[in-house]
Parts: structure tokens; C-alpha cells; sequence
């Protein structure tokens, strides 16, 4: 059964992210999403919110596990005998940055592969960083991600 890492921030989990972790899942015999702790940012929802919310957003996936860690990825995927990255592209632009991440990771490491899925063309467009800015701007984000983060941040954010 081989386990897959996908990692990432997820700060919020959109549409998006949903639809890679579900086709990684098809994939593989078991993924864990797992986010990172970044000590130099501050994150719009604390990492353990996130894992939360990853959490009830993932309960239709079995072979799916939620967790967090710090330090380099490659590290993180050795200690969980992982021997697969995953990685979302949305659009050509976002191939250059994970490329370079990727060929990092495999002088790190080269028994650890990166494979890349491409999400549906209607998620091209959705990034954590518009969903907080559409949020923050008393936009609607219902369509952008999962029903359970839209419900805490609505609660979360009602006022603005």
C-alpha cells in the first residue's frame, strides 16, 4: 500500500485542494494531507483550525489522514515511510515554483518522487489567498470551498 504526503498550508482548504486529495486518493493507498507549520508566518487560521477543518472536509475519504508537522517536507514524508509527494497545479504559472521545489526535494532525497495532478479547469482560478481576500471583503466564498469551512469562517468573520 503505498502512502502518498500532500502537503501544503491550506490556509483555508479550498475546492481546489479537494479535488487533487480526491484524485490522490484514487491513486494511492493511503494520502495524508499534511499541513505545515511555518514558525516565520502567521498563518489566517492557526494550524491546528486547519487541520480541523481539513478533518471534516475529508470524513468520505477512508484511506485519507489529516496531520501536521515542522521542518522540511522531505523529512516529514521519510518519518511516515512515504516514498510519493503530491502536488496541485492549476495553471502553467504554478509548474516553474513546483518544479524547483520539486528537483530541492529530490536532491534532499531521491527516493522520495513529487507527482503532479492537475485540478479541474473550474478550480483553476481558487487560491487560499483569494479565498481570504474575497472573505475579508464581505464576498461570498460558498462556491470555493468545502461546506464545513464556510460554515466556521462565516460564523468566524459575520461581522465584515
Amino acid at each position: 500500500m503505498e502512502t502518498a504526503i500532500y502537503p501544503g498550508s491550506f490556509d483555508p482548504i479550498t475546492n481546489g485542494h479537494l479535488d487533487v486529495l480526491e484524485t490522490g486518493a484514487k491513486i494511492f493507498g493511503k494520502v495524508i494531507i499534511a499541513v505545515a507549520r511555518n514558525s516565520e508566518k502567521n498563518g489566517f487560521l492557526t494550524v491546528d483550525q486547519r487541520v480541523e477543518l481539513i478533518k471534516q472536509s475529508v470524513q468520505h475519504l477512508p484511506n485519507v489522514e489529516v496531520d501536521s508537522f515542522d521542518g522540511l517536507t522531505i523529512n516529514y514524508a521519510r518519518s511516515k515511510n512515504a516514498r510519493v509527494l503530491l502536488r496541485g497545479l492549476r495553471a502553467v504559472s504554478d509548474f516553474e515554483y513546483e518544479m524547483q521545489l520539486s528537483q530541492t526535494n529530490s536532491a534532499l532525497c531521491d527516493e522520495v518522487k513529487t507527482v503532479f495532478l492537475i485540478t479541474k479547469p473550474e478550480y483553476n482560478f481558487i487560491s487560499s489567498s483569494s479565498i481570504r481576500e474575497i472573505l475579508l471583503n464581505g464576498g461570498d466564498i460558498s462556491m470555493f470551498v468545502p461546506e464545513s469551512v464556510y460554515k466556521y469562517l462565516s460564523k468566524q468573520y459575520k461581522n465584515i
